[in-house]
């Protein structure tokens, strides 16, 4: 493998990661966002206003926000969750004095910004994935979750 191929796999090693973190800090940067034609890299320092956030491209919704395993009732049938996509800290609102992104009972499309999980000081919009009417919160604010622990239970 070359050098330049191995060094484009690296974009997510930790080591490059906490170096992007260090010029954040260095030159009071308030996101870093890199990518090519088959990677991308988006860090974000805390204290930005998320909701507001524009990114610079769209990405694609993670796999792991897809539905629930397969039904074995009726109820099953009609219900999906919305999955954390990364081990962190659960967070229903932008900011701790304003509203909730959503609440039970409100609708929702696969764009949705339902939360924000904050993974080593780094706050991530977390969209809903799937359309559908918010029935349950499944955590608490600031509890800590895992890949693929159910966030919010849907109907469909």
């Amino acid at each position: 493998m070359s050098k330049e191929s191995n060094e484009s796999n690296e974009v997510f090693e930790i080591g490059r990661i906490r170096k992007l973190i260090e010029l954040l800090r260095e030159f009071d940067l308030s996101e870093i966002d890199l990518h090519d034609a088959t990677q991308r890299i988006r860090i974000r320092r805390g204290g930005i206003p998320l909701a507001n956030a524009q990114p610079a491209a769209p990405m694609p919704a993670a796999p792991a926000l897809g539905t629930s395993a397969a039904a074995k009732t009726e109820d099953d049938k009609h219900t999906s969750f919305i999955k954390s996509p990364m081990v962190g800290s659960f967070y229903s609102r932008p900011k701790p004095d304003q509203p909730p992104f959503v609440k039970v009972g409100d609708v929702v499309s696969a764009e949705t910004i339902v939360c924000i999980v904050e993974a080593m000081k780094m706050f991530n919009e977390i969209p809903a994935g799937v359309a559908g009417k918010i029935v349950e919160v499944c955590v608490k604010e600031g509890e800590a979750v895992d890949v693929n622990k159910p966030l919010f239970k849907l109907a469909i």
